[in-house]
């Protein structure tokens, strides 16, 4: 903690800043990325939606008050940030949400960066078939491993809000994986 506020106090100076968010940077853009690119599935896209999150963070980081550590505030920008990418990409493509999300699964199998096969694919499929915040719920703890305490604190949810959101996440996936089988 005590390293925390060093790198926002020197985030927040002016001597230092840009030093200290190169700090920033590198200690963050690979865990913000993940979760960006869990969000919207394409590579470009995580990079580009990480790019502004980290743009909103500089340019933010006075309002930054130490209520919640450093990560949970930049988490919630990531989410905030991917969200509005997709509601952005939806409205310019005038199509649903959902069909956003099922053109970026498809475009998966093409993606050089995707590494999985048909079972991370029809995964991806049962995640999108989802409610949002399930979706997000689901990603942070099952691909990013958050503690149900962390994601109460960047989701602002109750803990055990998450665990039946979860719970019934967990449930709805593996229907859906029962009902797709394809191995």
């Amino acid at each position: 903690m005590v390293q925390e506020q060093a790198l926002v106090s020197a985030l927040k100076s002016e001597t230092n800043k840009e030093e200290a968010f190169r700090d920033l940077v590198s200690q963050y853009k690979e865990r913000l990325y993940w979760h960006i690119r869990n969000m919207v599935l394409d590579h470009d896209d995580a990079d580009d939606v990480l790019q502004n999150t980290f743009i909103k963070v500089f340019r933010n980081i006075e309002s930054f008050k130490g209520d919640s550590k450093l990560y949970t505030w930049m988490y919630r920008i990531a989410t905030n940030e991917a969200i509005t990418f997709m509601n952005k990409r939806a409205k310019r493509n005038n199509i649903t949400i959902e069909e956003v999300k099922e053109r970026a699964i498809d475009n998966l199998e093409s993606d050089v960066y995707f590494e999985g096969g048909a079972i991370e694919l029809n995964l991806q499929r049962a995640i999108a078939t989802l409610p949002e915040k399930q979706q997000l719920i689901f990603n942070m703890k099952y691909f990013e491993d958050h503690t149900y305490e962390e994601l109460s604190e960047i989701l602002e949810i109750s803990v055990g809000g998450l665990k039946s959101s979860y719970h019934i996440a967990v449930k709805k996936i593996t229907a859906y994986l029962k009902s797709n089988e394809t191995f």
